[in-house]
This record gives structure tokens, sequence and C-alpha cells, in this order.
């Protein structure tokens, strides 16, 4: 459903040119925090795969990827939805260590999402993977990677701020994380959807991470879908902060500990997904041949929208909208990039 819509008496803070060169500073600011806390290291990646590596990935499991055949090749690729699988592959091949990692820019079209204020069908996000040891492979370890990306996006918001007085008129980000399982949140909202149980408690407590996302709840379903071959649904989760501008919940990183060969094994039956088994990513992983990793994307537009106070998410972005979003765009003197 288009729900494009324009808060009363919003306004931007920045004019159209201002507003490129504060996400052009951004996106250096906070991808320098981001390396320095987590160790990474920029590589390049790739727009599309080969449909048949298996290197693509499925998020929910619904999404129709945008597909092309190749003449030259002989074969069919994909543009990326994320590059979960891709980065464990890339860290395998250029032989990372325990402790560090790398970290890209991921650009997608995901041509079946809906368009709103957050939601686009151009995705852009940093992407970003970690080599782990095994005693790290636990939910302390994944918390503390939490803690340490949010006080990067804490770190450049302050920056920000600073640079351009006008963003003082924002409230705070808060830099305290409230963790909170999928299922506790379910047992203190049983009568709410999921969506509806994460604006709650985000309004309540501005900063959260909802952890162990894609495995059943005890009502039968999920609180959200994962796809079974990248993140371990025991470890992962959503960084969510509260948009004081549009009066919701942001998501701004899915993120989590991958599967290790059992996780793989177990999630690939519950999910009714033993063919992809025979895919090379799967077979190399089941034979505990690639490293251990944590791994995410944390949503580039989506954090310029939240350190920029912009209401809709074109503002930051260049894609393709319906007439509706385009008109009440107009009509409120929005620009959209």
């Amino acid at each position: 459903m288009l729900k494009s819509y324009i808060p009363r008496d919003y306004a931007p803070l920045l004019s159209l040119y201002d507003t490129q060169k504060a996400i052009g500073l951004i996106k250096r600011l906070f991808e320098d925090h981001l390396c320095g806390a987590l160790n990474l290291y920029r590589v390049s990646a790739p727009l599309f795969v080969e449909a048949a590596s298996g290197l693509n990935d499925d998020l929910n499991g619904v999404e129709r990827a945008v597909s092309f055949d190749i003449p030259a090749t002989g074969g069919d690729a994909q543009v990326v939805h994320s590059l979960a699988k891709w980065k464990r592959m890339a860290l395998y091949r250029f032989g990372f260590s325990a402790g560090t990692g790398l970290v890209t820019d991921m650009n997608a079209i995901r041509r079946d999402e809906d368009l709103d204020n957050l939601h686009s069908i151009y995705v852009d996000q940093w992407d970003w993977e970690k080599v782990i040891a095994p005693r790290d492979r636990n939910m302390e370890y994944l918390e503390k990677t939490v803690k340490l990306i949010v006080r990067a996006i804490c770190d450049t918001q302050n920056i920000i701020r600073n640079i351009y007085g006008q963003m003082c008129s924002i409230p705070q980000l808060c830099d305290k994380v409230t963790f909170i399982t999928s299922q506790e949140l379910e047992d203190l909202y049983p009568q709410l959807s999921p969506k509806e149980r994460e604006e709650v408690f985000t309004r309540e407590h501005k900063t959260v991470f909802i952890s162990q996302i894609g495995g059943a709840l005890k009502s039968g379903k999920p609180h959200d879908g994962r796809a079974p071959d990248y993140d371990d649904w025991s470890m992962n989760g959503d960084i969510l902060f509260w948009n004081e501008v549009l009066d919701c919940a942001c998501e701004i990183s899915s993120m989590g500990i991958r599967v290790d060969p059992a996780a793989m094994d177990r999630q690939l039956t519950i999910s009714g997904c033993d063919d992809r088994r025979e895919l090379q990513f799967h077979k190399m992983l089941l034979a505990d041949q690639l490293p251990l990793t944590i791994g995410g994307g944390i949503g580039q537009s989506r954090l310029c929208m939240l350190l920029l106070g912009k209401a809709h998410i074109g503002e930051v972005q260049s894609s393709v909208w319906d007439q509706e979003t385009v008109r009440v765009c107009h009509e409120a003197a929005v620009p959209l990039l």
C-alpha cells in the first residue's frame, strides 16, 4: 500500500544542494567511525551475481530478484538483494583473520518493495562482515557489537550537529541500547502485530535491538521473515531508532552472527530449503570450509534521513516514485532527488 505523507509544519532544514553535501559528509564520517570501531577494511563488491551461484540473498524469501541474461557467458545474472553470503565468501577468499573484516557499498533493486517514507525500490547500505573466533559466537559478543555501531552513529550525529547548527533542532539520538528478544516482545504485547510491537517499544525506549528473528514464536509465527542461510536465528536482530520527525520506529540495521554448519543444517530443513544444499556456498559452509562471521547491513539513506531530519527517503536518494508520492511531496514543497 502506498502511504507516503509529509508531517504537518515540516520543512527541510537544508537547501537541496546543502543536503547533497551533508549526505556525502555523513557517508564519509560514519564509514570511518564504523571501520575504526569494528576493525573493518573497504573492499569492492558486485552489483549482480550469477543466478546459479547461490550467493544472492532471499531476505524474507518472497522478493523477486531483478534478473537478466548475459549472452557473452551464456548464463543469467541477478541484481543483488544484499551481500550477506557474498561477504562471507570474500572473507574466505581474501584470507581475513579473526577480529578483522570488510565493509563495502551495497546497491540493490528490490522491485517488490512497498513505497512510503522509509521504503524505496532502490536500496543503499554499508554491508559489513567480520571474522570471529569460536569463543565469540554468542549473544554477549553480538550485543557488544550493536553498542559499537550505535556509538558510531551517535558520534557521527554529534559532528553533523556541530557543522550544521540547524540539526540541533532535531532531538539527539539515544546512545543507550535496550535489548529485547522477539519472544519477550510478543509476551509483552501479545495482542499487537510484530510491527505494532516494534512501534510501542521503540517509542518508549528510543534505541532498541530486537533479537532472535526468523524462528517461530509461541504464537506459531516468526516476528519477521529471515532467509535460513546467513543469520543464525538465535543470534541475530534489528537496530531501531525512534524517528522524531515521522513519529515512528526506524530500522537502521539488520545484522547477526552467521550460521555455522549446525545452524545452517537446521534452518534449511525448517524452511523447506534443502535443495540449496547443492549450491557451492552451501556445500562449503556445511563442510565447515568458511570462516565463522558476524555481519549486517546499515541503511545509508535511512541514516541520512535520521541525522538530517528528513521526512522522506526520496530527499536523500534518487529513485522512482508513484504519482501519489510525487504529488504529496510537491504540494508540501519537499524536493525529491
